[in-house]
């Protein structure tokens, strides 16, 4: 039997875009056994993926990880993070490895030059590229997530009033210049006319308890309360979903749900717009074209560099529906 281990280090949506390649991987070589390498904070992230075999979790201990996973004697290495820290790893366990291009070079073009040399491919079909030499191939069946809490009745960050129709609405993101300002969600909220839950991580509260104090509609506020995967299931059960460029997008993504995702300082050309192959009616971007700041980086700053945020202000609500 081969055994192979895929890297993937951080962070949520990245973790969730390697999801069709465990899936393919079983699917097409039932005989291979797979075992994942990622960061300990993302284990929720993965630890009910049925095609893991074993899931082995870094704590920033590189060499006690080495040390473990030289143990297992891999015929192949699947490197889709491709930093200093992977490279160690790859040294260390000296078997073949296939590795992800992560294309900066043409990432700052694009920034810095809005130069386009990036490939009109998705993110996924560019994870798939390391898998050729192994003869697995995409099957375009789209993400996958599993949260665990499927079958589960009572979801933290889902009212017990809420019975049926609602929209999940994500206000948080790891930058500033990804995340939909607050003039921006007041205006989203009085568009929505069916009920709202406030999604996001616990540095989003005081914007959450923001939006609540200045609106009059009925919002729902999860933020800070629910666990990834309690999120993922209030996403799995919505009508829609609204969200920046953010983890909770991919995972939006892997459940097939209608996304309006609304784009700031990063653009879908970098690859990272919802990955739904069977369903791209189902994503709408909201962004605008016409910027010549935009982008202004691939991953984002803690203020808007031309401080006026126009790639987020500027964007029209009127297309939720």
């Amino acid at each position: 039997m081969q055994k192979i281990l895929i890297i993937r280090l951080s962070s949520i949506g990245d973790i969730v875009l390697t999801s069709p390649l465990l899936r393919a991987i079983k699917t097409q070589k039932p005989a291979i056994e797979v075992h994942f390498l990622s960061k300990e904070n993302y284990i929720s992230v993965l630890e009910n993926n049925p095609y893991i075999d074993k899931l082995f979790l870094f704590n920033d201990d590189l060499d006690h990880s080495i040390q473990e996973l030289k143990q297992e004697k891999y015929d192949y290495i699947i490197d889709l993070h491709k930093n200093l820290r992977t490279f160690r790893i790859k040294k260390a366990l000296n078997v073949p490895s296939y590795s992800f291009e992560k294309l900066n070079w043409e990432k700052w073009l694009l920034v810095k030059f809005k130069i386009n040399n990036l490939p009109h491919i998705p993110i996924v079909q560019r994870y798939f590229n390391t898998l050729k030499p192994l003869g697995i191939t995409n099957d375009h069946l789209g993400l996958e997530y599993y949260s665990g809490l499927e079958n589960e009745e009572n979801i933290t960050g889902l009212p017990s009033e809420i019975s049926s129709e609602y929209v999940a609405l994500v206000i948080g993101g790891t930058y500033y210049t990804k995340q939909i300002p607050i003039e921006k969600l007041l205006e989203i909220i009085q568009h929505i006319q069916i009920p709202i839950i406030l999604l996001g991580g616990k540095g989003d509260i005081e914007i959450a308890q923001e939006l609540e104090k200045r609106t009059e509609k009925k919002i729902y506020n999860a933020v800070g309360q629910s666990s990834i995967n309690e999120s993922a299931e209030i996403i799995r059960r919505s009508n829609y979903v609204i969200t920046g460029d953010t983890g909770l997008m991919h995972i939006a993504a892997a459940y097939q749900k209608k996304i309006f995702s609304f784009w700031g300082n990063t653009v879908p050309e970098f690859g990272m717009s919802p990955y739904m192959p069977e369903h791209p009616d189902r994503s709408i971007i909201l962004e605008n074209k016409s910027l010549s700041c935009r982008p202004c980086s691939k991953l984002g700053f803690q203020s808007c560099p031309k401080k006026h945020f126009d790639c987020m202000n500027t964007l029209d609500v009127s297309k939720i529906e």
